[in-house]
């Protein structure tokens, strides 16, 4: 794991050094279906929010209801917290014109989750040659490095293809750190209609934007600094 703190990388200095780079582009011809995984409500849309809004289409594995947000709360207890986050993610999807997307909600423990048993579900749900995008196995965060590890085993199981997208890793890591894998970069562009979908899709997560109340365990997990990262007219993939 990396630690997460402090005010990480700034985005000017990832879009100068990314943008003064030749990326390849995502080829979606074979996108199909997409199976998306997020460890928690909110990465899904951060991540690939955009490719999604590009597509149309997709199937999605919420593994946790991310309840464990804000774990010093006295502001709202755990089980309210996963009921709203919830409700911001069904509403996201609904921003991002994805109302009738397949949802599987595993309600797998924040902070907690089964590898093995996201994985035999994963299995389930893929096929040779299926999309499963899922957060990169070494981003930085538990969750997201053993959702990224199901979802590398069980596409190594069904000949599913995996596109991992990195959350934390952009606030960690510098510009060309040698433990990204910078030659699995895929890049989606994101035309204006789409960017202003999927920023209007991140504001429905409230309880991750705005204090949840006074005390510094209420404070917002995504400030303005986080979320310019995925403010890009381009989303990145490792795949």
């Amino acid at each position: 794991m990396t630690d997460i703190v402090g005010a990480g990388t700034a985005e000017p200095c990832w879009r100068d050094w990314l943008d003064d780079r030749a990326w390849p582009d995502l080829e979606l011809a074979g996108a199909g279906i997409p199976l998306i995984v997020a460890p928690h409500p909110d990465d899904e849309v951060l991540g690939v929010g955009g490719l999604l809004n590009r597509l149309g289409r997709g199937e999605f594995v919420a593994v946790t209801d991310g309840e464990a947000s804000h774990p010093g709360s006295t502001a709202i207890t755990p089980a309210r917290l996963a009921t709203l986050r919830r409700a911001e993610a069904d509403q996201a999807l609904r921003l991002l014109g994805l109302a009738g997307m397949v949802v599987h909600r595993l309600g797998q423990p924040d902070g907690a989750v089964d590898e093995a048993a996201l994985s035999a579900t994963l299995v389930r749900l893929l096929c040779p040659g299926r999309w499963c995008l899922a957060t990169w196995r070494a981003d930085g965060h538990p969750d997201h490095e053993a959702v990224g590890r199901a979802a590398a085993a069980a596409c190594t199981a069904t000949g599913g293809r995996l596109l991992e997208y990195p959350i934390w890793a952009w606030h960690w890591a510098p510009p060309g750190d040698p433990r990204l894998p910078w030659h699995r970069l895929r890049r989606v562009p994101l035309p204006a209609g789409v960017l202003a979908a999927k920023a209007t899709a991140l504001a429905a997560f409230r309880s991750q934007l705005e204090p949840l109340g006074p005390a510094p365990a209420d404070a917002a997990i995504l400030p303005a600094a986080v979320l310019d990262r995925f403010r890009r007219p381009y989303e990145v993939v490792f795949g």
